[in-house]
């Protein structure tokens, strides 16, 4: 089932898409909902984020490919994690599916992307083991961590480099009947293909992240775990366009433009 938030004659509602269809929903996923009578042509509709999530964790460096990449620009050796890992980001860079990345007029050229599987949370739980912590997953949809690497390299936290408005695109919907062991990544710019990768061939899966999490923290309805990248991004500059594809979940196109001086 594909949920979709979206927009149309004005009024924010929940949907079902089905094919080239939405169905608005009364009600929401995490609660009682029912279907109506009431559809819409899917192109017709203004897709929103989502959902804004209570607390917005991710992952860093959770792929062999992308770690070893890190590693060669720093000229280190390759530190691969022995346990999962866990960061937050900020909910003022969440943007939704067509609209537009802002690079502030001051930033570099050394802007980039990363196309990542977002997990949705659907229950409140704490404490999950190996058999019960896929049982909160309610689906997944895409997102794409955008960074500015010049104050990445800065900073000695990522406060701005990868939380600056507009740098967290996600959406277009929640998709919850996705297979984790079928998906493949696939990202585009200006619909040339940059990056490919199995999506699940992470150094830590979905499972032992959540597993981490709450040993320490309480998971809610609505929550996200972005679960990182592989590979390496080319610096994206004005107009150009990404797309992320993964299967099973869809695709996430924004635009990215530079704010005038």
């Amino acid at each position: 089932m594909r949920w979709l938030k979206f927009t149309a004659s004005d009024k924010a509602s929940w949907g079902i898409v089905e094919g080239d269809r939405v169905i608005t929903v009364d009600g929401d996923p995490f609660g009682e909902w029912q279907r109506t009578s009431r559809t819409h042509a899917l192109g017709n509709v203004k897709i929103e984020l989502p959902l804004i999530p209570r607390t917005f964790y991710c992952v860093g460096l959770n792929y062999l490919k992308h770690l070893k990449e890190a590693a060669d620009k720093a000229g280190t050796v390759p530190a691969v994690p022995d346990r999962p890992e866990i960061g937050y980001r900020a909910q003022n860079a969440l943007i939704a599916y067509d609209e537009d990345v802002v690079i502030p007029s001051f930033a570099t050229d050394k802007i980039h992307y990363e196309g990542e599987l977002v997990v949705v949370i659907g229950k409140k739980v704490k404490h999950l083991t190996k058999q019960t912590a896929m049982d909160c997953v309610f689906g997944y949809t895409i997102g794409n961590d955008v960074s500015e690497r010049s104050w990445q390299k800065a900073d000695r936290s990522l406060w701005r480099s990868k939380n600056a408005d507009t740098f967290k695109p996600m959406g277009p919907w929640i998709e919850t009947d996705a297979d984790l062991a079928k998906m493949e990544t696939v990202v585009r710019v200006n619909g040339k293909e940059t990056n490919r990768f199995h999506t699940n061939d992470m150094i830590f899966g979905v499972v032992p992240f959540l597993i981490e999490l709450t040993k320490y923290f309480t998971l809610w309805p609505g929550d996200v775990i972005w679960m990182g990248t592989d590979g390496a991004s080319p610096d994206i500059k004005h107009g150009d366009v990404v797309e992320i594809d993964i299967t099973g979940v869809g695709t996430l196109r924004n635009r990215f433009v530079r704010e005038p001086q």
